[in-house]
Formats: C-alpha cells, sequence, structure tokens
C-alpha cells in the first residue's frame, strides 16, 4: 500500500473543497507550548479526525477553531477569509458549531427549548416582543425529522431522554443552525454499541448533506470507520495527515507514538 501524507490545499483526489484551512498556528499559555506551528485543512462534504494522546494539542487547536482561545500566531481562514475570533459566539455566526463532550443541554427544559437555547425566535414589534413558542416547536420538529433523530417528541424533557437521544439532539442543534463546520469531541464516548451506531448514522449523514465534520474521537475503529481524512498531533504538533483509505490503524497508531516518522 502506498502511503500518502497530505499537505494544506491538497487531497488524494485532487480536489480543493477546502472550508477551513489552519496554517502556522502557535498558542503557548505561559512556559507550555500548547500549539506548533500546526497546519491542517477541512473540507465540505468530508469527515476529519485529529487523533493522538491526551496533551497532544487536539483540544486546544479545537478550542482555537471555535473561538475559546485565540492563537498567538498563525492564521484560520474560512473559504479563504482570514478569520480571528475572540469568542465562541463570533464562531457560531460564521457557521461553526461545536458538540460538546458534556453536550451542553438543560435537562430540565425541553428539546425544543434546548434547540433554540440563546437563539430563542421571538414576535411582536420593537421592545414589546415575546417568544414565539409555536414557530419554535414547529422549527424543533423540521430540525429533528431532517436527521431522523430519535426522540419521543419535542415537548419532551431532555432529562427523560437516554443517552444516544441526547447526544442526537446536540448533533441536532449542531447540524440546525451551521452552513459550515459542525465539530464533534469525543460524540460516543459514553454510549453503548447501539446508541454508537445510531450516532454514527447521524454523522454521515451531515457528511452527505454537505457538512464538514471535525472528529476528535480516541476510538481508532470509529475514526477508521468514519473520516475521510485523517490529522496526527504529537506534542503541540500536527506530525503526519493520512487520507483514511490509504492508511491502517496500526500505522495511525505508530504515527501517535512516534513509532513511525511522518
Amino acid at each position: 500500500m502506498t502511503q500518502q501524507t497530505q499537505t494544506p490545499g491538497t487531497s488524494a483526489s485532487g480536489a480543493d473543497d477546502v472550508l477551513v484551512r489552519v496554517s502556522n498556528l502557535s498558542l503557548s499559555f505561559g512556559n507550555v507550548r500548547a500549539l506548533r506551528d500546526v497546519d491542517v485543512t477541512l473540507r465540505r462534504g468530508e469527515i476529519t479526525a485529529i487523533v493522538g494522546d491526551n496533551g497532544a494539542g487536539k483540544s486546544t487547536l479545537v478550542r482555537c477553531i471555535s473561538g475559546v482561545h485565540t492563537a498567538d500566531e498563525g492564521t484560520i481562514e474560512i473559504d479563504g477569509e482570514k478569520v480571528a475570533f475572540k469568542t465562541p459566539e463570533e464562531a457560531r455566526k460564521a457557521g461553526i458549531e461545536t458538540v460538546h463532550q458534556n453536550l451542553a443541554l438543560v435537562e430540565d427544559l425541553t428539546v425544543w427549548q434546548n434547540l433554540f437555547l440563546n437563539r430563542e425566535i421571538t414576535r411582536g414589534f420593537g421592545p414589546l416582543r415575546v417568544l414565539d413558542r409555536g414557530r419554535m416547536k414547529r422549527a424543533a420538529e423540521e430540525m429533528v425529522s431532517s436527521l431522523s433523530v430519535n426522540v419521543p417528541a419535542v415537548t419532551s424533557k431532555v432529562r427523560r431522554l437516554s443517552g444516544g437521544q441526547r447526544q442526537a439532539v446536540s448533533i441536532c442543534r449542531a447540524a440546525g443552525f451551521s452552513d459550515g463546520l459542525v465539530i464533534m469531541d469525543e460524540p460516543t464516548a459514553a454510549l453503548g454499541v447501539q446508541e454508537t451506531a445510531r450516532v454514527e448514522e447521524l454523522i454521515q449523514r451531515l457528511r452527505a448533506d454537505g457538512h464538514a465534520v471535525l472528529l476528535i474521537s480516541h476510538n481508532f475503529d470509529q475514526v477508521m470507520r468514519l473520516s475521510d481524512q485523517v490529522w496526527v498531533m504529537r506534542a503541540g504538533r500536527c506530525v503526519a495527515g493520512r487520507r483514511t483509505a490509504a492508511t491502517t490503524g496500526e500505522e495511525i497508531v505508530a504515527l501517535i507514538t512516534g513509532a513511525q516518522a511522518a
């Protein structure tokens, strides 16, 4: 098998539909160099995985892309335009949504209320506005239906949902408000086999709908099943990139540990 190392802006197929381009990104926290000259690209209609040991820099990179951290050096481009997000809200306005490992759902609110949390639709004039509950419920039903999310009803409280259903609601919220990138941080870490399969189907549906999906996962089998591109991080650097079809789980592990050079 011929191994292929990717460089930003290229793909094995020759396509160049880059949504996010990270170039020479570096970030330090005091004397700790968290990121060192990181280069990665994320494409529309692809699932891109970032893998590495704990402390490799994966989460820090994701937080830079999603507006939690601001890099010391380097650039992030969205559709070829340089961006410098100062808050997650700025990233969300640019079409970047994150499905956090803790899901960030409010258990005592309903599904539709969680979907529109901090994005409430109102009606009225000027300062005399009230929540348009009917419109939000209808929109929530459309969002859930479009992804075939398995929840009892959008009026159900989140606390009554299973772990897989909660993850599905979080994915649905991200997909419903993102027109670009959906970041998935360990999306199936606490789920059983059947719920994991359903969530993976949702992730594949996001790709089919044209989203770029960034997957952070320690599950190498899952990475090899779902991803189109894998970037390997070690000690704050992006040390290698591979098209998933042209590599193996064994090679990825060797790249993570340093047993194999990029």
